[in-house]
């Protein structure tokens, strides 16, 4: 059962809330949000990109919101860039990557950085994040196969993905195995998580929520609140369900 809303939360006069999100927060700030409405009566208008996606289109001026759930780095950007109100930031979740096959596959071996790396070398194609997407899984990824010294084979038989989680197309056959994060994984019906990268080449992305400075009046201290309430105690059953785990 969940816990009760904060009274400060639920008092807030109805609203209606732009979120912008990364996608490895996808399926807690879904859970999170649908609690949030029904207790507050506030709606959510939800949008997830990759971290990278969203901070081109906020700097063109193609993107606004109200709360904007991102990475610490890009949270903090925003703030210098006057996007965010400062003092807003809130650290919400982590999650670390993972290895995915489709279900029913062997499960390969990557207990360790050399079984990771020949388990790379020997798959028929790997899927991942494009770096250029701006997705974090991905550049961690691609940075990580150079320093492994495997980046030109794996490349060579890569499918770089441009939106939505490399689960999905793993689960579609489209690539032997997948590089992701582990919350992005778990959601995916038809895929499997072999298990997290070994402990010495992990990396946990760590998603906050801000702000918006151009937040109306209306909606302004209702997203103050949403922040407040996806950074309360009550989220960490939920966070961990979904494969993250607290920021702190």
């Amino acid at each position: 059962m969940f816990a009760a809303m904060p009274e400060s939360t639920m008092s807030e006069a109805t609203a209606s809330i732009k979120v912008i999100s990364g996608g490895a927060f996808k399926q807690v700030l879904n859970a999170l949000a649908e609690q949030y409405g029904n207790a507050g009566g506030n709606t959510l208008d939800l949008t997830y990109r990759t971290v990278g996606q969203h901070l081109k289109l906020i700097q063109s001026g193609e993107e606004t919101f109200d709360v904007a759930v991102l990475t610490p780095e890009a949270i903090d950007g925003l703030i210098k860039d006057g996007k965010v109100v400062a003092g807003s930031r809130a650290d919400l979740a982590k999650t670390g990557v993972g290895v995915v096959v489709k279900a029913g596959a062997p499960l390969p071996d990557i207990g360790s950085v050399d079984a990771f790396k020949r388990t790379l070398l020997a798959a028929k194609s790997v899927a991942y994040i494009d770096p250029a997407a701006g997705g974090s899984s991905g550049i961690y990824v691609g940075k990580l196969l150079e320093r492994l010294g495997i980046a030109a084979a794996v490349n060579a038989k890569a499918k770089l993905i441009h939106g939505g989680a490399v689960a999905d197309h793993i689960a579609d056959g489209e690539a032997e195995i997948g590089i992701h994060q582990i919350s992005e994984i778990l959601a995916v019906k038809g895929a499997v998580l072999v298990g997290p990268l070994p402990t010495d080449i992990q990396n946990f992305t760590v998603y906050s929520a801000g702000v918006g400075t151009a937040a109306k009046d209306g909606a302004k201290d209702a997203a103050s609140a949403l922040v407040k309430f996806l950074a309360g105690p009550h989220a960490g059953p939920i966070i961990k369900a979904k494969g993250m785990e607290p920021a702190s």
